[in-house]
């Protein structure tokens, strides 16, 4: 197996383990059925902007050239803070694309990956935003009409646990397991009187476990950069959040999505 192609975020399906799969040149591939084997990724030196294709010397905000960074509502600093949100303004750079993903339900959830958090994604990308973290648990606690208010609440539960996962702590292993349902009552009842300001329906949904196609994780995380190392050698081990998982090392594919690569499969007597 040898494909070259446009590196992007990884699709994956809730099943046990999670199913991961990658497109290349238009080409879909299981990944999942590469953990074990030997492989080759090397970057062929050219990135593209995943949203108008043009060549650039920079990935930003994840697969996007600096003058689309700077144009496009997705990559608005009120993506990463929702609470900042300007629609009501009349300043969102495309209100259309804003009513379309903004203006939508969203969810705030409790997840355990490196530890317990809070987060907020739209209800469509459930469970994807969870597996894109590498969370070994979640659970939907509050649905709201729209992303500004899942981002106000969101802000009220920081005040008690945090809203970040550790990814190095999270590739070296499984966390330990979390009563994410008695944290939610906990925290639904410290919180009363602050989300009385808020609409919003409390969620009666049962835990989600999920499993990753990992044979084993690494006592130390090395990052690759393929700008600085252009080629990965080694076995893949294991495939999880956004993560592959080397044993030579770790690859964040979402943060070089756009990344022109080569991806093969070396075998013993090659």
């Amino acid at each position: 197996m040898k494909i070259s192609g446009i590196l992007s975020k990884m699709k994956t399906s809730l099943v046990n383990p999670i199913s991961y799969g990658l497109v290349l040149r238009e080409v879909h591939f299981d990944l999942t059925g590469l953990v074990g084997k030997q492989l080759k990724l090397s970057y062929e030196g050219k990135i593209f902007c995943t949203n108008c294709g043009a060549k650039t010397k920079k990935s930003y905000s994840q697969g996007y050239c600096f003058p689309c960074t700077i144009k496009l509502a997705e990559c608005d600093l009120c993506i990463l803070k929702p609470e900042t949100c300007h629609y009501e303004k009349g300043t969102c750079r495309d209100p259309k694309w804003g009513e379309e993903n903004c203006f939508r339900p969203h969810i705030i959830y409790l997840a355990n990956s490196s530890g317990l958090k809070v987060g907020i994604t739209r209800k469509t990308q459930i469970p994807t935003r969870w597996i894109d973290q590498g969370a070994s648990e979640a659970l939907p606690i509050l649905e709201v009409q729209n992303r500004f208010v899942s981002g106000k609440i969101e802000m009220l539960f920081k005040k008690h646990i945090s809203d970040k996962t550790d990814w190095r702590k999270m590739l070296k292993g499984e966390p330990e397991s979390i009563n994410l349902i008695e944290w939610r009552d906990k925290l639904m009842l410290e919180l009363k009187d602050e989300l009385k300001t808020f609409e919003y329906t409390l969620l009666n949904e049962e835990l989600v476990k999920i499993n990753y196609p990992v044979q084993m994780y690494p006592e130390k995380v090395t990052s690759f950069n393929l700008d600085k190392v252009p080629e990965i050698n080694g076995r893949l081990i294991g495939i999880k959040g956004q993560y592959l998982i080397f044993d030579t090392g770790v690859l964040n594919v979402r943060s070089h999505t756009g990344y022109e690569i080569t991806l093969e499969e070396i075998h013993a007597n090659a």
